[in-house]
């Protein structure tokens, strides 16, 4: 039987949303698909981070500020300088020598001495500030003086922090006076105009505690 165009059209048209609701049921039937591999690997492994381990080469001294901290013990963790006596205060665990010690040596002392207070005491000892090494400059700079070592100074460092040098300072005839572990000194010359303009950059050398920078 032939079909009218009408009756043609609308059979057309059921057929195509027949397939429709079809692919409309089998997506519903597919299961959901479960979080992507990455973020469940992500959840799953532990944290690699590794804690950083307790300084045992630097000696405190007088004036340098530590922080310490005591696990789960905020009352306790406190920053604090170590007095000109080279001792810290801190609660419950009263008196402690600070100055001479590492800061490995200074957390097991603090935690001995907590140990009659919290069980199993966890210290940790952080030097965030080192200002009982210093090195001196003086002479025709501006500001003449101690300054604390930090950050591995050079000379040229020394000459900025003394706020550069006065009217008619000799800047070829400075010198670095370094002592020595038996009592001695050692005199190293430093030509500013040289080292400036990239001569002889091995007199530019790195502070040590207790050297003197000198700018006549």
């Amino acid at each position: 039987m032939k079909l009218s165009y009408v009756e043609s059209r609308i059979l057309k048209l059921t057929l195509i949303a027949s397939s429709a609701l079809v692919s409309i049921a089998l997506c519903a039937q597919e299961p959901q698909k479960s979080e992507p591999a990455a973020a469940n690997a992500a959840t799953a492994q532990p944290n690699q981070a590794s804690a950083k381990g307790h300084d045992d080469t630097y000696v405190i001294g007088n004036d340098d500020m530590l922080a310490i901290n005591v696990w789960k013990e905020p009352d306790v963790s406190r920053t604090i300088p170590v007095r000109s006596d080279g001792k810290i205060s801190l609660p419950l665990a009263g008196e402690v020598q600070a100055a001479g010690n590492t800061p490995l040596k200074l957390e097991q002392e603090i935690a001995a001495k907590l140990k009659s207070y919290i069980a199993e005491p966890e210290v940790t000892v952080i030097v965030q500030q080192v200002n009982s090494q210093k090195f001196n400059i003086l002479g025709m700079v501006n500001k003449p003086g101690s300054y604390p070592i930090a950050n591995s100074p050079t000379i040229l460092d020394a000459i900025a922090l003394a706020g550069g040098f006065r009217d008619f300072a000799k800047q070829r005839a400075i010198y670095l006076l370094r002592q020595n572990a038996d009592g001695t000194q050692t005199r190293i010359p430093f030509n500013y105009k040289d080292v400036v303009k990239g001569k002889n950059p091995e007199q530019n050398v790195k502070l040590q505690p207790r050297d003197t920078v000198v700018v006549p």
